[in-house]
């Protein structure tokens, strides 16, 4: 595509876009067919299509294939409490704020050992490896309300503390599900709160893809801490949709 048309295309674009954020075209509505933008603005059906393309990736748009292009609705923007509560703590906080929010929370999830990546060992205070034997479970979450994907989660667990008891698997046995503050507590292990590191970013096209979301859409990210005494028992990495989700933190003090 030359110069020309990529001003074309993106001039087509603009237009549209202008009609949507306007109210003109609202959730719901169709766009023009690429015939009928080829006609209207005398440009080449690829030049139309590459301005659809680019109302998609921004997200406003949806095609369906053999229907046409649709504005897109804007989802309800959803708090996500961040809570500790030692009096919450018994099961999947997930699971507990979904319910708080009238919805049903599910997840699929992926758990293998592996030998912890060093970015990970620094955050669990692990020693260098001696051999190539495990030294981590990790455990890959694709965390769902009323069955849409919002939530991605990769933890982490140093095996010297889970290995051989009953909690090693986070989603197998007597506490499948039960969240990590619980399951550490039956080994014995009381967690003592949480470190939250908070960002945002722009999703990578595997996230984007695994949540649903246009191409480069905004993240938030969280990266968790969960310390016992002196040592991180549990570490993960959190992604949610800045479209969906607002983050809110709540703590209750002991008196």
């Amino acid at each position: 595509m030359d110069q020309d048309d990529r001003r074309t295309y993106m001039r087509i674009a603009d237009e549209l876009r202008a009609r949507i954020t306007s109210g003109e075209l609202g959730e719901g509505d169709k766009l023009p067919s690429i015939p009928d933008l080829s006609r209207h603005y005398k440009v080449a059906s690829n030049t139309a299509s590459a301005a659809i393309r680019a109302l998609v990736n921004e997200g406003l748009v949806i095609s369906r294939s053999g229907s046409g292009t649709y504005v897109r609705a804007r989802p309800e923007l959803r708090r996500f409490v961040r809570c500790w509560d030692r009096s919450r703590r018994s099961g999947s906080p997930f699971a507990a704020e979904m319910e708080a929010q009238g919805r049903q929370g599910s997840w699929d999830y992926d758990s293998r050992t592996i030998v912890a990546p060093t970015a990970v060992r620094e955050r669990l205070g692990l020693p260098e490896p001696a051999d190539d034997r495990p030294d981590v479970l990790q455990t890959e979450y694709v965390f769902r309300a009323d069955g849409q994907p919002v939530m991605l989660s990769t933890s982490w667990e140093p095996l010297d503390l889970t290995r051989g008891t009953a909690i090693v698997m986070p989603e197998e046995g007597l506490y499948a599900g039960r969240g990590v503050v619980e399951r550490m507590l039956a080994i014995g292990v009381r967690i003592d709160g949480t470190d939250e590191i908070v960002g945002a970013r722009l999703g990578t096209a595997e996230e984007c893809g695994k949540l649903q979301l246009a191409p480069g859409s905004v993240v938030l990210t969280i990266r968790r801490f969960y310390p016992a005494g002196d040592r991180i028992v549990e570490t993960a990495d959190i992604v949610l949709s800045a479209e969906l989700f607002e983050l809110v933190y709540s703590w209750r003090i002991d008196t």
